[in-house]
Protein backbone atom coordinates (compact mmCIF):
# COMPACT_ATOMS: atom_id res chain seq x y z
CA UNK A 1 0.00 0.00 0.00
CA UNK A 2 1.32 3.76 -0.84
CA UNK A 3 3.37 5.38 2.19
CA UNK A 4 1.63 8.53 3.41
CA UNK A 5 3.31 11.68 5.16
CA UNK A 6 1.36 15.12 6.35
CA UNK A 7 3.31 17.75 6.91
CA UNK A 8 1.42 20.29 9.07
CA UNK A 9 2.59 24.24 7.95
CA UNK A 10 3.25 25.09 4.40
CA UNK A 11 5.90 27.52 4.71
CA UNK A 12 9.14 27.37 3.03
CA UNK A 13 10.56 24.79 6.07
CA UNK A 14 7.20 22.52 4.78
CA UNK A 15 7.62 22.90 1.28
CA UNK A 16 11.46 22.42 1.28
CA UNK A 17 10.50 19.00 3.58
CA UNK A 18 7.98 17.88 0.85
CA UNK A 19 10.53 18.34 -2.10
CA UNK A 20 13.34 16.43 -0.51
CA UNK A 21 10.70 13.31 0.20
CA UNK A 22 8.45 13.48 -3.05
CA UNK A 23 12.16 13.62 -4.95
CA UNK A 24 13.41 10.49 -2.73
CA UNK A 25 10.40 8.54 -3.04
CA UNK A 26 7.85 10.65 -5.86
CA UNK A 27 5.00 7.79 -5.23
CA UNK A 28 4.84 9.27 -1.75
CA UNK A 29 1.28 10.17 -0.67
CA UNK A 30 2.07 13.87 0.80
CA UNK A 31 -0.66 16.06 2.10
CA UNK A 32 1.13 19.63 3.10
CA UNK A 33 -1.64 20.72 5.87
CA UNK A 34 -2.29 24.22 6.71
CA UNK A 35 -4.73 26.46 9.50
CA UNK A 36 -4.82 29.06 6.83
CA UNK A 37 -7.08 28.74 3.45
CA UNK A 38 -3.85 29.91 1.70
CA UNK A 39 0.14 28.05 1.43
CA UNK A 40 3.65 29.42 1.86
CA UNK A 41 3.31 30.54 5.09
CA UNK A 42 6.51 33.09 6.11
CA UNK A 43 7.04 33.86 2.11
CA UNK A 44 3.41 35.19 1.94
CA UNK A 45 2.80 36.44 5.45
CA UNK A 46 6.50 37.01 6.57
CA UNK A 47 8.50 38.46 3.87
CA UNK A 48 8.50 42.04 3.82
CA UNK A 49 6.14 43.41 0.71
CA UNK A 50 9.26 45.33 -0.97
CA UNK A 51 11.00 42.07 -1.00
CA UNK A 52 9.12 40.01 -4.08
CA UNK A 53 12.64 38.78 -5.22
CA UNK A 54 12.52 36.40 -2.00
CA UNK A 55 8.65 36.49 -2.35
CA UNK A 56 9.62 34.52 -6.10
CA UNK A 57 10.44 31.39 -4.46
CA UNK A 58 6.67 30.60 -4.43
CA UNK A 59 7.07 29.94 -8.21
CA UNK A 60 9.60 26.68 -7.21
CA UNK A 61 7.33 25.80 -4.86
CA UNK A 62 4.14 25.57 -6.84
CA UNK A 63 5.81 22.66 -8.99
CA UNK A 64 5.11 20.18 -5.48
CA UNK A 65 1.51 20.98 -6.35
CA UNK A 66 1.44 21.28 -10.15
CA UNK A 67 4.79 18.36 -11.09
CA UNK A 68 5.14 16.42 -7.93
CA UNK A 69 1.69 15.31 -6.96
CA UNK A 70 1.81 16.74 -3.47
CA UNK A 71 -1.89 17.56 -2.04
CA UNK A 72 -2.83 21.05 -0.26
CA UNK A 73 -4.89 20.83 2.91
CA UNK A 74 -6.22 24.55 4.01
CA UNK A 75 -7.95 25.46 6.75
CA UNK A 76 -7.62 22.86 8.51
CA UNK A 77 -6.48 23.44 11.97
CA UNK A 78 -4.58 20.77 13.28
CA UNK A 79 -4.81 20.77 17.51
CA UNK A 80 -8.65 22.05 16.87
CA UNK A 81 -10.86 20.74 14.04
CA UNK A 82 -8.09 17.84 14.13
CA UNK A 83 -6.15 16.38 16.60
CA UNK A 84 -2.35 15.46 16.79
CA UNK A 85 -3.11 12.03 17.61
CA UNK A 86 -5.86 11.59 14.71
CA UNK A 87 -3.42 13.06 12.44
CA UNK A 88 -0.82 10.49 13.33
CA UNK A 89 -3.38 7.71 12.97
CA UNK A 90 -4.31 8.84 9.40
CA UNK A 91 -0.46 9.03 8.38
CA UNK A 92 2.74 6.79 8.52
CA UNK A 93 4.99 10.24 9.03
CA UNK A 94 3.31 13.55 10.47
CA UNK A 95 6.54 16.16 10.47
CA UNK A 96 5.70 19.60 12.29
CA UNK A 97 6.65 22.87 10.56
CA UNK A 98 4.46 25.10 12.04
CA UNK A 99 6.89 27.79 12.55
CA UNK A 100 6.23 30.10 15.40
CA UNK A 101 4.01 33.38 15.71
CA UNK A 102 4.39 35.18 19.46
CA UNK A 103 6.18 38.03 19.85
CA UNK A 104 8.79 37.71 22.32
CA UNK A 105 8.48 40.34 25.23
CA UNK A 106 11.12 42.51 26.95
CA UNK A 107 9.64 41.83 30.31
CA UNK A 108 10.17 45.38 31.68
CA UNK A 109 8.04 48.15 33.33
CA UNK A 110 5.93 50.06 31.18
CA UNK A 111 5.63 47.06 28.47
CA UNK A 112 1.33 47.33 28.13
CA UNK A 113 1.69 50.92 27.28
CA UNK A 114 -0.59 51.84 24.32
CA UNK A 115 2.14 52.67 21.37
CA UNK A 116 4.22 49.12 21.70
CA UNK A 117 3.85 46.25 19.38
CA UNK A 118 5.58 43.34 18.56
CA UNK A 119 7.94 42.93 15.02
CA UNK A 120 5.61 40.28 13.80
CA UNK A 121 2.31 41.53 14.77
CA UNK A 122 3.00 44.69 12.62
CA UNK A 123 4.93 42.43 9.63
CA UNK A 124 1.44 40.83 9.82
CA UNK A 125 -0.41 43.40 9.47
CA UNK A 126 1.82 44.18 6.27
CA UNK A 127 0.97 41.20 4.88
CA UNK A 128 -2.53 41.19 5.44
CA UNK A 129 -2.64 37.73 7.59
CA UNK A 130 -6.39 37.42 8.10
CA UNK A 131 -5.94 36.70 12.35
CA UNK A 132 -3.48 39.53 12.42
CA UNK A 133 -4.29 42.49 14.92
CA UNK A 134 -4.52 45.95 13.78
CA UNK A 135 -1.81 48.41 13.15
CA UNK A 136 -0.68 50.24 15.89
CA UNK A 137 -0.89 54.11 15.88
CA UNK A 138 2.44 55.48 14.44
CA UNK A 139 4.09 58.67 15.77
CA UNK A 140 6.71 61.00 14.59
CA UNK A 141 9.47 58.92 17.04
CA UNK A 142 9.97 55.32 16.28
CA UNK A 143 12.25 53.08 18.43
CA UNK A 144 12.72 49.84 16.73
CA UNK A 145 14.30 47.47 19.33
CA UNK A 146 16.30 44.60 17.42
CA UNK A 147 19.54 44.33 15.11
CA UNK A 148 18.62 41.21 13.07
CA UNK A 149 16.92 41.34 9.66
CA UNK A 150 13.00 42.17 10.63
CA UNK A 151 14.27 44.86 12.24
CA UNK A 152 15.87 46.09 9.11
CA UNK A 153 12.43 45.48 7.01
CA UNK A 154 10.33 47.18 9.14
CA UNK A 155 12.91 50.17 9.48
CA UNK A 156 13.64 49.98 5.96
CA UNK A 157 9.30 49.69 4.98
CA UNK A 158 8.56 52.46 7.55
CA UNK A 159 11.08 55.23 6.07
CA UNK A 160 9.84 54.53 2.41
CA UNK A 161 8.00 57.04 0.53
CA UNK A 162 4.57 56.29 -1.51
CA UNK A 163 6.68 55.72 -4.53
CA UNK A 164 8.82 53.52 -2.86
CA UNK A 165 6.27 51.29 -2.19
CA UNK A 166 5.58 50.76 -5.92
CA UNK A 167 5.79 46.96 -7.49
CA UNK A 168 4.78 45.53 -3.92
CA UNK A 169 2.10 43.81 -2.30
CA UNK A 170 0.65 46.58 0.28
CA UNK A 171 -2.62 46.86 0.49
CA UNK A 172 -4.75 50.00 0.94
CA UNK A 173 -4.17 50.28 4.57
CA UNK A 174 -0.67 49.31 5.40
CA UNK A 175 0.31 51.23 2.60
CA UNK A 176 -2.11 54.27 4.18
CA UNK A 177 -0.33 53.48 7.65
CA UNK A 178 3.11 53.72 6.08
CA UNK A 179 2.71 57.00 3.79
CA UNK A 180 1.04 59.18 6.41
CA UNK A 181 4.37 60.95 6.65
CA UNK A 182 4.41 61.78 10.53
CA UNK A 183 7.81 60.11 11.30
CA UNK A 184 10.56 62.65 11.60
CA UNK A 185 13.26 59.98 13.76
CA UNK A 186 13.38 56.37 13.60
CA UNK A 187 16.13 54.72 16.50
CA UNK A 188 17.31 51.35 16.10
CA UNK A 189 18.35 49.55 18.78
CA UNK A 190 20.64 46.94 19.44
CA UNK A 191 21.70 44.58 22.70
CA UNK A 192 24.99 43.32 21.62
CA UNK A 193 28.10 45.19 19.39
CA UNK A 194 27.68 45.99 16.58
CA UNK A 195 30.11 43.42 15.05
CA UNK A 196 27.70 41.02 16.75
CA UNK A 197 24.40 42.10 14.60
CA UNK A 198 22.00 39.39 13.64
CA UNK A 199 21.17 41.03 10.43
CA UNK A 200 23.13 40.59 7.19
CA UNK A 201 24.88 42.94 5.78
CA UNK A 202 23.39 43.07 2.40
CA UNK A 203 20.08 44.44 4.28
CA UNK A 204 21.74 46.94 5.26
CA UNK A 205 23.24 47.77 2.38
CA UNK A 206 19.95 48.21 1.31
CA UNK A 207 19.14 51.47 3.16
CA UNK A 208 21.65 53.46 0.78
CA UNK A 209 18.63 53.65 -1.43
CA UNK A 210 16.06 55.35 0.65
CA UNK A 211 15.32 58.25 -0.68
CA UNK A 212 14.26 60.59 1.98
CA UNK A 213 16.39 59.36 4.92
CA UNK A 214 19.96 60.93 6.74
CA UNK A 215 21.62 57.98 8.52
CA UNK A 216 23.71 57.94 11.41
CA UNK A 217 25.94 55.10 13.29
CA UNK A 218 26.67 55.61 16.78
CA UNK A 219 29.11 53.43 19.02
CA UNK A 220 29.54 50.96 16.18
CA UNK A 221 32.89 49.93 17.61
CA UNK A 222 35.57 47.43 16.47
CA UNK A 223 35.17 43.85 14.84
CA UNK A 224 37.46 41.12 16.29
CA UNK A 225 36.66 38.22 13.67
CA UNK A 226 35.87 38.43 9.55
CA UNK A 227 32.21 38.12 9.86
CA UNK A 228 31.79 40.98 12.58
CA UNK A 229 34.11 43.36 10.07
CA UNK A 230 31.54 42.89 6.84
CA UNK A 231 28.61 43.96 9.58
CA UNK A 232 31.00 47.11 10.68
CA UNK A 233 31.62 47.86 7.01
CA UNK A 234 27.94 47.86 5.75
CA UNK A 235 26.97 49.87 8.58
CA UNK A 236 30.30 52.72 7.42
CA UNK A 237 28.70 52.29 4.16
CA UNK A 238 25.30 53.84 4.93
CA UNK A 239 26.94 56.20 7.78
CA UNK A 240 26.73 59.57 7.07
CA UNK A 241 23.90 59.37 3.97
CA UNK A 242 22.06 62.23 3.56
CA UNK A 243 19.14 61.69 1.49
CA UNK A 244 16.31 63.83 2.89
CA UNK A 245 14.87 65.02 6.20
CA UNK A 246 13.84 61.25 8.13
CA UNK A 247 16.77 60.83 10.71
CA UNK A 248 18.00 56.93 10.90
CA UNK A 249 20.01 56.68 14.25
CA UNK A 250 21.84 52.54 14.50
CA UNK A 251 22.37 52.58 18.61
CA UNK A 252 24.12 49.91 19.66
CA UNK A 253 24.84 47.68 23.38
CA UNK A 254 22.30 49.23 25.08
CA UNK A 255 19.60 47.42 27.12
CA UNK A 256 16.12 48.27 27.68
CA UNK A 257 15.47 49.14 31.53
CA UNK A 258 11.91 50.79 31.67
CA UNK A 259 9.42 52.40 29.78
CA UNK A 260 7.94 55.72 29.92
CA UNK A 261 4.09 56.92 29.01
CA UNK A 262 1.47 59.42 29.53
CA UNK A 263 -1.65 59.15 29.52
CA UNK A 264 -1.66 55.28 29.09
CA UNK A 265 1.02 56.17 25.63
CA UNK A 266 4.49 55.20 25.80
CA UNK A 267 5.93 58.60 25.56
CA UNK A 268 10.04 57.36 25.62
CA UNK A 269 12.29 54.43 26.49
CA UNK A 270 15.12 54.15 29.39
CA UNK A 271 18.22 52.33 28.43
CA UNK A 272 21.58 51.20 29.91
CA UNK A 273 24.74 50.74 28.31
CA UNK A 274 27.66 47.66 29.77
CA UNK A 275 28.92 50.78 32.15
CA UNK A 276 25.58 51.30 33.57
CA UNK A 277 25.13 54.68 32.01
CA UNK A 278 21.50 55.64 30.75
CA UNK A 279 20.13 56.86 28.15
CA UNK A 280 16.43 58.07 27.41
CA UNK A 281 14.81 57.87 23.74
CA UNK A 282 11.58 59.65 23.38
CA UNK A 283 9.33 57.72 21.17
CA UNK A 284 5.47 57.45 20.70
CA UNK A 285 5.69 54.13 19.05
CA UNK A 286 8.12 51.10 20.12
CA UNK A 287 8.51 48.33 17.70
CA UNK A 288 10.15 45.47 19.13
CA UNK A 289 12.21 42.90 16.90
CA UNK A 290 13.41 40.37 19.24
CA UNK A 291 12.48 37.33 18.69
CA UNK A 292 9.42 35.05 18.61
CA UNK A 293 7.99 32.53 21.68
CA UNK A 294 5.76 29.29 20.75
CA UNK A 295 2.90 30.09 22.33
CA UNK A 296 0.53 26.96 22.56
CA UNK A 297 1.05 25.91 19.02
CA UNK A 298 0.35 22.26 18.99
CA UNK A 299 2.24 21.59 22.72
CA UNK A 300 5.40 22.27 21.28
CA UNK A 301 7.18 22.73 24.95
CA UNK A 302 6.04 19.38 26.15
CA UNK A 303 6.72 17.51 22.70
CA UNK A 304 10.73 18.70 22.25
CA UNK A 305 11.07 17.91 26.24
CA UNK A 306 10.36 14.41 25.40
CA UNK A 307 11.97 14.11 21.70
CA UNK A 308 13.63 11.31 21.27
CA UNK A 309 16.26 12.71 19.09
CA UNK A 310 15.33 16.99 18.92
CA UNK A 311 18.79 17.65 16.93
CA UNK A 312 18.00 14.84 14.38
CA UNK A 313 13.90 16.11 14.14
CA UNK A 314 12.37 13.30 15.90
CA UNK A 315 9.77 13.43 18.53
CA UNK A 316 8.58 10.21 18.34
CA UNK A 317 8.06 7.33 16.12
CA UNK A 318 6.59 8.48 12.94
CA UNK A 319 6.54 12.25 14.14
CA UNK A 320 9.34 14.53 13.43
CA UNK A 321 9.58 17.85 13.39
CA UNK A 322 11.63 20.98 11.11
CA UNK A 323 12.17 24.62 10.41
CA UNK A 324 11.53 27.02 13.83
CA UNK A 325 9.30 24.26 14.94
CA UNK A 326 11.95 22.41 16.00
CA UNK A 327 15.28 25.11 16.54
CA UNK A 328 13.15 28.24 17.24
CA UNK A 329 13.13 31.57 15.52
CA UNK A 330 16.39 31.55 13.36
CA UNK A 331 17.94 30.89 10.01
CA UNK A 332 17.00 31.94 6.65
CA UNK A 333 14.66 30.70 3.75
CA UNK A 334 17.76 29.21 2.27
CA UNK A 335 19.15 27.35 5.28
CA UNK A 336 15.93 25.59 5.25
CA UNK A 337 16.74 23.58 2.68
CA UNK A 338 20.12 21.87 4.23
CA UNK A 339 17.73 20.51 6.73
CA UNK A 340 14.99 19.18 5.01
CA UNK A 341 16.99 17.14 2.60
CA UNK A 342 18.91 15.67 6.04
CA UNK A 343 15.41 14.67 7.77
CA UNK A 344 14.08 13.44 4.48
CA UNK A 345 16.45 10.91 4.58
CA UNK A 346 15.57 10.20 8.10
CA UNK A 347 12.05 9.79 6.93
CA UNK A 348 12.33 8.04 4.14
CA UNK A 349 14.34 4.96 5.88
CA UNK A 350 11.71 4.76 8.77
CA UNK A 351 9.18 4.70 6.29
CA UNK A 352 10.38 1.19 5.19
CA UNK A 353 8.54 -0.18 8.18
CA UNK A 354 5.56 1.40 7.63
CA UNK A 355 2.47 -0.63 6.88
CA UNK A 356 0.39 2.44 4.70
CA UNK A 357 -2.02 4.77 5.85
CA UNK A 358 -4.79 6.17 3.34
CA UNK A 359 -4.25 10.01 5.17
CA UNK A 360 -7.01 12.55 5.33
CA UNK A 361 -9.61 13.58 3.22
CA UNK A 362 -9.81 16.96 1.71
CA UNK A 363 -13.54 16.77 1.63
CA UNK A 364 -14.71 20.64 3.18
CA UNK A 365 -11.05 21.72 3.03
CA UNK A 366 -9.05 24.13 0.96
CA UNK A 367 -7.46 22.36 -1.85
CA UNK A 368 -4.89 23.67 -4.51
CA UNK A 369 -7.03 24.40 -6.89
CA UNK A 370 -9.09 26.59 -4.30
CA UNK A 371 -5.83 28.45 -3.49
CA UNK A 372 -5.22 29.31 -7.25
CA UNK A 373 -8.72 30.78 -7.68
CA UNK A 374 -7.89 32.81 -4.56
CA UNK A 375 -4.22 33.59 -6.37
CA UNK A 376 -6.26 34.65 -9.66
CA UNK A 377 -8.45 37.05 -8.03
CA UNK A 378 -6.04 38.84 -6.07
CA UNK A 379 -3.55 39.07 -9.32
CA UNK A 380 -6.47 40.25 -11.29
CA UNK A 381 -7.50 42.73 -8.76
CA UNK A 382 -3.64 44.26 -8.45
CA UNK A 383 -3.33 47.97 -9.41
CA UNK A 384 -1.40 49.36 -11.51
CA UNK A 385 1.40 49.78 -8.80
CA UNK A 386 0.77 46.85 -7.03
CA UNK A 387 2.09 43.29 -7.89
CA UNK A 388 -1.11 41.38 -6.19
CA UNK A 389 -4.35 42.90 -4.27
CA UNK A 390 -4.02 40.18 -1.22
CA UNK A 391 -7.60 39.40 0.26
CA UNK A 392 -7.50 39.71 3.42
CA UNK A 393 -10.74 38.14 5.07
CA UNK A 394 -10.90 34.45 5.92
CA UNK A 395 -14.41 34.33 5.18
CA UNK A 396 -13.69 35.87 1.34
CA UNK A 397 -10.84 33.53 0.57
CA UNK A 398 -13.30 30.64 1.53
CA UNK A 399 -16.18 31.55 -0.63
CA UNK A 400 -13.39 31.82 -3.62
CA UNK A 401 -11.35 28.95 -2.63
CA UNK A 402 -14.96 26.58 -2.25
CA UNK A 403 -16.68 28.06 -5.19
CA UNK A 404 -19.56 29.64 -2.64
CA UNK A 405 -19.18 33.44 -3.95
CA UNK A 406 -22.64 33.87 -4.30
Amino acid sequence: MQKSVAIVGSGPSGCYLAQALLKAKPDLKLDLIDRLPVPYGLVRYGVAADHQGTKAIIRQFERLFERQGAGFIGNLDIGEDVSLDELRAAYDAVVLAAGLATDRRLGIPGEDLAGIAGAGTVTRALNEHPDADPLPVLGRHVVVMGNGNVAIDIVRLIAKSADELAGTDLGPVPTAWLTAGHIETIDIVGRSAASHAKFDPVMVKELHHLAHATIKVEGAGTAGEPAGQKKLDALAAIDGIAHGPRRLTFRFGLTPTAFEGAEGRVTAVRFHDAAGAETVLPCDTFISAIGFDTGANLSRGALLEHARDIDAGVLDDGLYATGWFRRGPRGTIPENRAEAQALAARVVADLDAATGRPGLPATGRVDYAGWKRIDAAELAAATADRCRRKIADRAAMLALALNNEG
